[in-house]
């Protein structure tokens, strides 16, 4: 069951430069409840802080920008 949530911290390891950090940024900001998406491009890993998170909605989203991600 996809339970809402307040944080989320993704791995995405394909991210590898700038654009990537963008495009992933992007698709997740966008998402209702986001408040802001922290990417760290050395770690691989993604964080996504708001009011009532969705895991499936952002992972789509990662899917959408163009990556495969996984919950940490």
């Amino acid at each position: 069951m996809d339970t809402p949530t307040g944080i989320v911290t993704l791995s995405v390891p394909g991210m590898t430069c700038g654009r990537c950090e963008a495009a992933v940024k992007e698709e997740v900001g966008t998402l209702a409840g986001v408040t802001s998406v922290a990417v760290d491009l050395e770690t691989k890993d993604v964080v996504v802080v708001g009011d009532e998170l969705h895991l499936t909605a952002i992972l789509a989203a990662v899917k959408e920008a163009g990556y495969e991600a996984t919950v940490r």
